[in-house]
């Protein structure tokens, strides 16, 4: 990659970034945490495998939101630091995605459930 004039930010646009970066963090391990809670402490569902398959979805979604955290954080950063146009991410509609389709399965299983 070729130099770019880069300058050093204001410390509050770098600060907020980082913010930002935590705030997807805490949503990763929120995720996380869900997933290992599902599978440790609700009791098992009717349908086999319903419990471990929400479990292993909601978890990996907390790893791949944690790798997304760090990649929107860097585009940011370097975007802040040339003073271009912030970067569009899909870290928002993935994520409610990813809710929807939990939801929408939980729902599923307990309208099954005898």
């Amino acid at each position: 990659m070729a130099d770019v004039d880069e300058q050093e930010p204001d410390y509050r646009f770098t600060l907020a970034n980082e913010r930002t970066f935590l705030a997807w963090i805490r949503t990763a391990l929120a995720l996380i945490a869900g997933g290992v809670a599902v599978v440790q402490l609700v009791p098992a569902f009717s349908v086999p495998g319903v419990r471990h398959g929400l479990g292993v979805l909601l978890t990996s979604a907390g790893g791949v939101l944690a790798v997304l955290a760090v990649r929107r954080w860097q585009r940011v950063q370097t975007a802040i630091r040339r003073n271009t146009d912030m970067p569009r991410s899909p870290m928002p509609w993935l994520l409610a995605g990813v809710i929807v389709v939990v939801a929408v399965l939980v729902v599923v299983v307990l309208f099954v459930q005898p």
